[in-house]
């Protein structure tokens, strides 16, 4: 599970990730809001951990935003401000849940295992980009009446452009969430993979293509039709 945390204070940010990653998750910083709202959009994470008090975009406009995205990341939301109507605030504004510092790892962490249990509860059958759909239990992609079966990996690395809608996903956060821990996992894989799938678009005749970003990385984007 990828988790991304958004915290200003560099040295708690970087301990929280130690936190995380000492219970197995994966996890990376972003140290301001402008770079942690667009992480977030990437897709590319299971559940967020959230200052309040961001350089940038504050937090509770990280949330707001996301949110007006449907994008239904589970939030846990960080704050020194004690008060109920802050707490009142950062609910309603989307967040899951929220959490004031200083704090205990072991209640941290209860926490994060309660917001990301939740996803859980939400059941999609497919998802759709462009004139493609990738349905979530079969792991088929169709389009326009033809499909074709996706690996597991392929599937991953698909729903991550898929859920990206359009903006650049790097090999790393496709290393970072595909493969995980996995250390024989390269840039080659990802390359792989890509070549993989763009075979399997063109099987459906799909008007998608998988675009390579020199030094960024891939994203989706349709085909210029005559």
């Amino acid at each position: 599970m990828n988790i991304l945390v958004v915290e200003d204070e560099t040295n708690l940010a970087d301990a929280i990730c130690k936190i995380l990653k000492d219970a197995d998750y994966d996890a990376q910083a972003a140290y301001d809001g402008n770079t942690g709202l667009d992480q977030a959009q990437s897709g590319n994470y299971d559940a967020i951990v959230l200052d309040v008090m961001l350089p940038g975009i504050d937090g509770m406009e990280i949330v707001r935003t996301l949110r007006s995205e449907n994008n239904n990341v589970p939030i846990l939301m960080l704050t020194a401000r004690t008060t109920t109507q802050d707490k009142v605030s950062g609910l309603d504004a989307g967040a899951d849940d929220y959490m004031t510092k200083p704090f205990e790892a072991e209640e941290f962490l209860a926490r994060v295992r309660s917001i990301t249990r939740r996803t859980g509860d939400v059941v999609v059958d497919d998802m759709s980009y462009g004139d493609i759909s990738l349905d979530t239990e079969s792991h088929d992609l169709s389009c326009n009446g033809r499909s074709v079966h996706l690996s597991q990996k392929e599937y991953d690395v698909l729903c991550m452009l898929v859920s990206a809608q359009g903006r650049v996903v790097s090999k790393q956060d496709l290393l970072n969430k595909v493969w995980g821990s996995d250390a024989e996992a390269s840039e080659n894989s990802a390359e792989a993979y890509v070549s993989f799938l763009r075979k399997k678009l063109g099987h459906v005749k799909s008007n998608l293509q998988i675009a390579t970003l020199r030094m960024l990385g891939y994203r989706l984007e349709m085909t210029n039709q005559d």
